[in-house]
């Protein structure tokens, strides 16, 4: 029997890798116990329990930024994060931790590593977060989903992907997905998506060209996001909605894709094959230009900067795109050079390995 700990959380791009390694370890051994670790305020507190694992608490505590208050109490507050998570491992005889980022994987590692069992890394983002710098050089194994991460000793393992995309069979869900979504399954479709939130700069883009879309033949699934006011058209061939629910038919109808490039994001578009224009979050440090340039520099991706994504760049740059079919062939192609759908497989390769060494 082993059991495992899984520590992440906070934000959708470190719960759902985490979750899919946790789907991937559960039928492995009936004997085996698959933990998760997280905190109170992320969204692990919601996604874990419904997926049916054991949510193990930890205090959320952020590493201070600069020298005030919070950074004085920092030392103690991290030291009783440490030790609950201590307290957790031999509660439950726990054999490795995996840890994904985030405010629970700091002080799992160090748990980890006072408790002289293996840890395992995975960092989602091509710039890694503070938590796996730290918990990779402490000499853990450490995987990263994109080329050129700058991890210590990491080796490119992809991302795991929910299973609705793994098994997506583009093809053979076409025409349902063109049911699903009021849309004629032998004309090609863009889609646009920019979060469950949206993106105003990709909406305010697509409001004023997405006549020129269909105008070149093609059909717009577009997702505004729900926070936003979604567009009346009294064209067929361009269907707007607050928020996708079934995005593995929205990815089995799409020929195209323009999106943020949110980590999970490339690494499903790239793994499915889907040619696509990424418009980088321009808030941040600059991560999402990074995780789309391995998928640029192979050819699979074009990448347009949000300032400069316009109505007017969309007509310039993206409808002649989506109307050379020849090069959109070659970025499918290319895409199976950066996409991997056996993320999941892979971390789980690197688990064991750690638990053999």
């Amino acid at each position: 029997m082993t059991t495992y700990l899984l520590a992440g959380g906070g934000t959708a791009g470190h719960v759902n890798p985490l979750l899919a390694v946790a789907d991937g370890l559960r039928p492995r051994d009936a004997h085996d116990d698959v933990l998760v670790l997280g905190t109170k305020e992320g969204l692990e507190a919601r996604l874990v329990p419904a997926r049916g694992y054991e949510l193990l608490i930890v205090d959320k505590v952020p590493f201070p930024r600069r020298p005030n208050g919070a950074a004085l109490r920092f030392p103690a507050r991290f030291s009783r994060a440490i030790a609950q998570v201590r307290a957790h491992i031999r509660a439950h005889d726990v054999d490795i931790v995996v840890g994904f980022g985030g405010y629970a994987s700091a002080p799992a590692y160090v748990a980890a590593r006072r408790e002289k069992i293996p840890f395992v890394v995975h960092e989602a983002n091509a710039r890694p977060g503070l938590a796996n710098i730290l918990g990779a050089r402490s000499g853990a194994l450490s995987g990263v989903a994109f080329a050129g991460t700058p991890l210590k000793g990491a080796r490119v393992v992809g991302m795991p992907l929910r299973r609705e995309i793994v098994d997506l069979d583009r093809e053979g869900s076409r025409i349902e997905a063109a049911a699903f979504f009021g849309l004629d399954a032998a004309r090609p479709v863009l889609l646009v998506f920019g979060g469950s939130l949206g993106a105003r700069r990709l909406n305010e883009a697509l409001t004023g060209s997405w006549r020129d879309v269909v105008a070149a033949g093609w059909q717009v699934l577009h997702a505004t996001g729900e926070r936003n006011e979604v567009v009346a058209s009294d064209d067929a061939a361009y269907v707007a909605v607050p928020y996708i629910d079934r995005m593995d038919l929205a990815f089995a109808l799409a020929d195209a894709i323009v999106s943020r490039a949110g980590s999970a994001t490339v690494s499903e578009i790239s793994a499915l094959g889907i040619p696509a224009v990424y418009v980088p979050y321009a808030v941040g440090n600059g991560e999402q230009a990074l995780n789309a340039a391995s998928a640029v520099e192979a050819g699979a991706a074009r990448i347009i900067a949000d300032a400069d994504f316009t109505p007017g760049r969309v007509r310039s740059e993206v409808v002649p795109l989506l109307t050379d079919e020849a090069a959109l062939t070659r970025m499918r192609e290319a895409a199976a050079s950066v996409g991997t759908r056996t993320g999941t497989e892979n971390v789980i390769a690197m688990i064991d390995e750690a638990l053999a060494r």
